[in-house]
């Protein structure tokens, strides 16, 4: 079909077009019948003389074709309407909708959102959620293509977990058990270690955890990169600082009507404070008298962390860092100061955990040691350790989970929200 989007209509003002999409709305005021159709740019208002029985009998949802005359009116959606001299309803919509899509707001539950997951997307703002992700997804990879990595894509059925064993979805492989992978984390570092020293990957990961939660899903896109040669997990969290501003600017630029829409900001300058969880908890503590796991912090330590560096005019993330060993995985590089914490670090946006990661242990002696700590058997691993035993540089990454990332930055309250087909622990359709 030979048509113009709503994008294009100004320019081609006076000259006669054809533009199609769903019908939005129909309104008939006085001598006028007024037809929104909504393609995947915006809206286009078409305008048809007199009370039109064709018009009037369309229901909203059904897939048109109109032509006609562009006029420029800035009082219409796209600074210009179509005068209607020709009209075809490609494929009519039953009129009985799950909700209404024409109104401001679906003010309708979340499950039957995504019970109609579909229908839903054609909300304008539900549709912008997801033009912004994308826009999230184009600026990462542009970023790291930018300093020279490259991008991977790795197994999802494998032989065993990077992140731990209770986790993991088990499936028939043949005549054998395999998993679904918990992150790229084992095929990342040997690929450092291949020789491409800088690699990333966006892909899809699934924890078989129990949650059923606002902030948890149970398969999601992982933003994971990896980089040789460094010398401390610092560089790691400085690569992500000029990262997630790179992230947020061209968020800012290239979806400022999605953003108007939502009624959100992005933040601006990014420069995270990098705080050690040993004083993340006593702040929590001496300032609002909340305890904190032993080894970590719960949902509610992060929001509170995530409101005193706000309210402190620190911006919106911070990093937590020198976590305890027994709380990271196995690959976890040790402190050199004190062998009980890790170089690694968590980063919260807006009180929630949006990224792992850290420096890994690179040499093969000390990896072996530390399986063998964990009560892992190296045996298991040989096809991971292999690059090891044979010179692996310093090295460090991070995974950045790509729905908490959109949700935090479009506040949005379930992170659901932020998954074009969710996973969770009871729904599996659509």
């Amino acid at each position: 079909m030979r048509r113009v989007t709503s994008q294009e209509l100004v320019a081609h003002g006076g000259q006669v077009v054809t533009v199609a999409g769903w019908v939005h709305r129909v309104r008939a005021l006085g001598h006028l019948t007024f037809v929104i159709l909504r393609d995947r740019h915006g809206f286009i208002q078409v305008v048809a003389e007199g009370h039109n029985e064709q018009l009037a009998a369309v229901a909203n949802e059904s897939v048109v074709a109109v032509t006609g005359e562009v006029a420029l009116e800035e009082r219409a959606p796209s600074g210009a309407e179509v005068r209607m001299r020709e009209f075809e309803v490609i494929a009519p919509a039953d009129p009985a909708l799950p909700f209404e899509l024409h109104k401001k707001d679906l003010n309708v539950g979340l499950d039957l959102v995504l019970d109609h997951r579909v229908l839903s997307l054609r909300h304008p703002k539900v549709h912008a959620v997801f033009t912004v992700q994308a826009e999230v997804l184009a600026a990462f990879r542009d970023f790291l293509r930018s300093r020279d990595f490259t991008e991977i894509s790795t197994p999802k059925i494998v032989a065993s977990g990077t992140e731990g064993g209770s986790e993991l979805f088990p499936l028939r492989y043949f005549e054998r058990r395999a998993y679904l992978a918990q992150s790229p984390q084992f095929y990342k570092q040997m690929l450092v270690g291949a020789g491409y020293e800088r690699v990333f990957e966006v892909g899809h990961v699934y924890r078989a955890e129990e949650h059923n939660t606002s902030r948890h899903i149970n398969e999601f896109t992982s933003l994971d990169l990896e980089m040789g040669f460094i010398d401390s997990e610092e560089e790691v969290m400085d690569l992500e600082v000029a990262l997630l501003a790179e992230v947020f600017q061209r968020v800012g630029q290239r979806c400022a009507a999605e953003l108007e829409l939502l009624g959100v900001t992005v933040p601006g300058a990014v420069e995270p404070p990098r705080l050690p969880l040993a004083e993340v908890q006593s702040i929590l503590k001496d300032r609002y008298g909340k305890g904190s796991p032993p080894e970590g912090l719960d949902p509610e330590g992060e929001r509170l962390i995530g409101e005193h560096v706000a309210q402190s005019g620190r911006g919106d993330l911070v990093f937590v860092t020198r976590w305890p060993a027994a709380k990271r995985p196995v690959y976890t590089h040790p402190d050199a100061a004190d062998p009980t914490l890790t170089r690694s670090f968590d980063l919260l946006f807006r009180g929630l955990e949006i990224t792992t990661g850290g420096q890994r242990i690179h040499r093969y002696d000390q990896l072996v040691g530390n399986m063998v700590a964990f009560g892992l058997d190296p045996a298991a691993f040989e096809h991971y350790l292999e690059v090891f035993r044979f010179g692996m540089p310093p090295h460090g990454g991070l995974a950045i989970g790509l729905e908490r990332l959109t949700a935090r930055l479009l506040g949005l309250s379930n992170l659901r929200e932020a998954s074009l087909f969710p996973r969770d622990r009871t729904r599996l359709a659509p």
